[in-house]
């Protein structure tokens, strides 16, 4: 089978097309998987870009959605020909105790999906949703599911809540989206005229831009008669923190999703704690909220937006579109 490997020290230069064995058969507990496409995240940009990251000959791409080609001994889930999708934290099936490293993580730990087949144990998978490509099936691995947790789980969205989204990504697009079929009221920020238009087309409400507003957070208040966020999905950072503290509402919630501006910076205390905001970072979801999200996605009218389609050999120049944050929603790899 084709598959895409990362060679030491890692850098985007590094990464190699090969021809490896095929899958093996399905032992008890197990499924094997057609893969047919990924999609890019900004954790999987890391692996891949950042020196030793990872192991030599690491298998990148935390993202996988295919079909079952083969099922183990006591497997009833799945039967062949059904459409999956599969999860970022193989071990985290359900429950609060959250893992708090990527050993186990695809593409990070263990190898990942940048491949034509897998075999995997039937757990490290969901169904995909009915009716949903094999493209779009692979953006909910990571970002779907983390704007889900975001949202739904930690933020407890209501109709009628407002939420706040920073910028054009994976993870701001799939939580304007579900935000907006849930009855909430959507703010969101870009730096572009042309990404605004785009926003608007989605459903956000009000579209504010960061350039031209470096103080956003207080734009976000006006446009809330002064009440604020009750939701923040907070993809930037330390640089971006401070003005989504300002722009929550006292006892809001702000999900911190992101490192895109760097991993440590100084947080304004004083007013998040006058504001009784909760702060709360995630890293994606478990696989019992992952199967909840399908189950909700299925009886929403929408698909996830896709920026760009590469093949295989390509993945390098995938992810210097990504590094160019020219893109709007998600970019997804196929083969």
């Amino acid at each position: 089978m084709k598959a895409l490997q990362l060679a030491a020290p890692g850098g985007l230069d590094h990464l190699h097309l090969t021809t490896l064995p095929d899958a093996p058969p399905p032992g008890a507990g197990e499924i094997q998987v057609r893969i047919h496409a990924t999609s890019l995240n900004y954790h999987d940009l890391l692996v891949v870009s950042r020196p030793g990251a990872t192991a030599d000959g690491r298998i990148p791409m935390a993202d996988g959605a295919g079909v079952v080609t083969a099922v183990g001994a006591g497997v009833t889930e799945f039967a062949v020909g059904d459409a999956v999708v599969s999860t970022f934290f193989p071990q985290w099936l359900s429950g609060r105790r959250v893992p708090s490293d990527f050993k186990l993580v695809p593409g990070d730990g263990v190898d990942g999906f940048a491949c034509e087949a897998v075999t995997r144990p039937a757990t490290a998978f969901t169904h995909a949703p009915r009716g949903w490509s094999h493209e779009e099936a692979a953006t909910l691995t990571t970002a779907g599911l983390t704007a889900w947790r975001a949202l739904f789980v930690n933020g407890r969205l209501q109709p009628g809540d407002t939420v706040l989204v920073l910028g054009t990504g994976g993870v701001s697009i799939f939580a304007l989206q579900m935000a907006k079929a849930a009855g909430a009221r959507v703010i969101a920020t870009t730096s572009s005229a042309a990404k605004a238009e785009r926003l608007h087309a989605l459903g956000a409400d009000v579209v504010i831009n960061y350039r031209d507003t470096p103080e956003w957070g207080n734009a976000v208040l006006a446009a809330t008669g002064g009440r604020g966020a009750d939701i923040v999905v907070e993809v930037g950072g330390p640089n971006t923190l401070p003005q989504s503290i300002r722009a929550g509402a006292v006892g809001g919630h702000i999900a911190l999703i992101g490192v895109l501006t760097g991993f440590a910076g100084s947080v304004p205390t004083a007013e998040m704690m006058a504001k009784q905001q909760t702060l709360q970072g995630l890293i994606v979801g478990s696989r019992e909220q992952q199967q909840d999200m399908v189950r909700a996605l299925e009886q929403w009218g929408w698909q996830p937006v896709i920026d760009r389609h590469y093949p295989l050999e390509q993945m390098a120049q995938a992810f210097v579109h990504q590094q160019s944050g020219q893109h709007f929603g998600k970019i997804v790899v196929r083969y």
